[in-house]
């Protein structure tokens, strides 16, 4: 079988690698932080490098916070790429630039590997599911080659062009879900002031053509997406800041976008 590295153990690439791990794929974790290796027993490998880790496998999946973390794994003297077998695929399921993947991507090339990103949506708990969104970009063979393992912890797969094509993607997906944000507190907050209860209110709209993903994760933790600024904040205005650099290089204007997107993040204590 396809053998498979996993980096990144964290609340979601924890449970995608246990996924990985229960289908039965022979699997290599390595983690900075030996506590996460813990709750995967004798389940897996483990290596004592990126580079070791990716000498041991067909397929690297790596799941870091941000660019530095992405490379750092990748392009240090012991990361992935040092270890690359030729033939051997890395897939970016990090929300990362572009740009970073493309040229990772060329380096991998050097070795005679290729990258696939394919950051995903959806969050642990749809890891453990098996329901994640992934937004693959990359050349079609290599998407393909990796396609099979992403359909242990996704329920949909879109491959959306070239290396960059996934995490584009996913950065207008996050823009827009910060965005949400703003427009589900407003209106939460307007409810409560004309005497409806908002978590009433939000169980009520659920049903109807004003139902959001974010609505609903914003009557769960009060009704304000104030209540978020220790969960998610900092990672949504990374990507706000990535999006921006992407369309300013592309001279676009994500202004209808962009502005709710800027008020949640000023509710959050987070300002672009």
């Amino acid at each position: 079988m396809t053998r498979v590295g996993f980096i990144g153990l964290g609340d979601q690439g924890a449970p995608m690698a246990r996924r990985i791990i229960d289908a039965g794929y022979p699997t290599t974790l390595c983690a900075r932080r030996p506590a996460t290796l813990e709750p995967f027993g004798d389940s897996a490998a483990i290596a004592a490098s990126p580079a070791e880790l990716a000498a041991a496998s067909d397929i690297v999946c790596v799941c870091v916070v941000d660019d530095a973390g992405v490379e750092e794994v990748l392009a240090a003297e012991s990361g992935v790429l040092a270890g690359l077998r030729p033939g051997g695929i890395v897939a970016i399921h990090s929300t990362v630039h572009p740009d970073s993947c493309r040229r990772l991507a060329r380096l991998a090339a050097q070795r005679g590997g290729s990258l696939v990103d394919a950051p995903v949506s959806g969050g642990g708990r749809a890891a453990a599911e098996g329901r994640l969104l992934v937004m693959a970009g990359g050349d079609a063979a290599s998407v393909k080659r990796c396609s099979p393992v992403f359909e242990t912890f996704a329920g949909h797969i879109a491959h959306l062009g070239d290396v960059g094509a996934g995490q584009i993607t996913k950065l207008i997906n996050n823009l827009l879900f910060t965005a949400h944000l703003a427009t589900a507190s407003g209106a939460l907050d307007l409810a409560g002031s004309l005497g409806i209860e908002p978590g009433v209110l939000a169980g009520v709209l659920a049903h109807g053509s004003a139902a959001s993903h974010a609505l609903g994760v914003t009557a769960s933790v009060g009704g304000s997406a104030r209540a978020m600024s220790q969960q998610a904040a900092a990672l949504l205005q990374k990507d706000a800041r990535l999006v921006v650099d992407l369309a300013g290089g592309a001279q676009a204007v994500p202004a209808g976008v962009l502005w709710p997107a800027d008020q949640a993040l000023e509710l959050m204590g987070r300002p672009r």
